[in-house]
């Protein structure tokens, strides 16, 4: 008999969570995900993969998992999940099917409140920013982003990777009324690429840093080069590609 493989896709606020992954003691999605789908199967354990891990305060808009076992309509997950965690869809794929290797990029969005008046109803959801900013100066940033660099500079020194070239398929910052948001799309993220990368392109639009500086950073420097990590709650795993792009460029 053929196993059962299960593709989820799944959106999640990531401001109560300690990330993805279980953590003793903490409240993780992959804890809550997992125990709405062993209840809804009546098993005792159903391991899952993710396509790529999100840290403490980082959100999702479109996460996507993988475990043994039939789908499970997603009304019925939904009824087993905490308001914070939401399924979008389940949906029975080719058997050895994994979220994790079979995905062939993942895209985010960091989304940044560039305007002097905090506001109430994007607390916990855009980083925000009352400064100066020179908009030509990040678009440089994205466009010196797209290609296959060395991102040492944009991960912890103390880390499990053992590799830091990234192919980076589209970077770009696009204004929606006062927020200005983030996209960046590539085969593989190391641990904070994404907030250290937008923490040193806002060094870089505020003046305290060079475009010429950023660009050497691209070539492998040492982490303290590199600017501040950004906040993580203004960032978003929003797609991941399978059989194509997670974004439309």
């Amino acid at each position: 008999m053929t196993a059962h493989v299960t593709r989820v896709t799944l959106e999640y606020d990531g401001r109560d969570f300690a990330g993805w992954a279980r953590q003793p003691g903490r409240r993780t999605v992959e804890d809550e995900l997992e125990r709405a789908i062993t209840t809804a199967l009546r098993r005792e354990a159903v391991p899952l993969t993710v396509a790529g891990r999100t840290d403490a305060g980082v959100h999702a808009r479109a996460q996507v998992v993988s475990y043994a076992g039939p789908p499970v309509v997603p009304r019925a997950l939904n009824g087993l999940l905490p308001d914070d965690v939401a399924v979008l869809a389940s949906e029975a794929v080719a058997p050895g099917f994994s979220a994790r290797h079979d995905a062939t990029s993942r895209a985010y969005c960091y989304r940044l409140l560039a305007r002097r008046a905090r506001s109430a109803h994007e607390r916990g959801r855009a980083l925000w920013w009352p400064r100066p900013l020179d908009r030509d100066a990040l678009d440089a940033c994205a466009e010196a982003l797209v290609g296959t660099h060395d991102f040492t500079a944009f991960t912890p020194t103390e880390t499990h990777h053992v590799r830091f070239r990234r192919d980076v398929l589209t970077a770009r910052w696009q204004a929606r009324g006062d927020l200005l948001e983030f996209w960046i799309e590539a085969d593989a993220f190391l641990r904070n690429m994404n907030r250290v990368l937008v923490g040193t392109m806002l060094e870089v639009a505020g003046g305290r840093r060079s475009l010429e500086d950023f660009l050497v950073l691209l070539e492998g420097a040492p982490r303290e080069r590199a600017g501040a990590t950004a906040a993580p709650h203004g960032l978003y795993l929003v797609g991941v590609g399978f059989d194509g792009r997670a974004l439309l460029v």
